[in-house]
């Protein structure tokens, strides 16, 4: 019953990607499929009892957070990195 709820969220939160009235919006639904995605990894873990999941889990979470800091610095800054250095 999980899953099911999770898969709906999911669909939810990508027509809030496509739709989304503004950019941070979508940033912040991007974050939240990250953690579905997670919670859906993990579920279906636990479902086959298994622990081979859980290095996809850690590495969705490390993606899911770069992608979302990556994406606030660029909104806020324009650019992702930054080259010239400050003295």
């Amino acid at each position: 019953m999980a899953l099911i709820g999770f898969a709906v969220s999911s669909f939810i939160l990508l027509v809030r990607v496509i739709k989304g009235p503004s950019t941070p919006d979508r940033v912040i639904a991007l974050d939240a499929m990250g953690i579905n995605l997670i919670a859906i990894t993990g579920l279906m873990s636990m479902l086959l009892a298994t622990t081979a999941y859980l290095d996809v889990i850690l590495l969705l979470g490390i993606l899911s957070f770069i992608g979302t800091v990556a994406f606030s610095k660029f909104l806020e800054k324009g650019v992702i990195v930054e080259y010239e250095r400050n003295r």
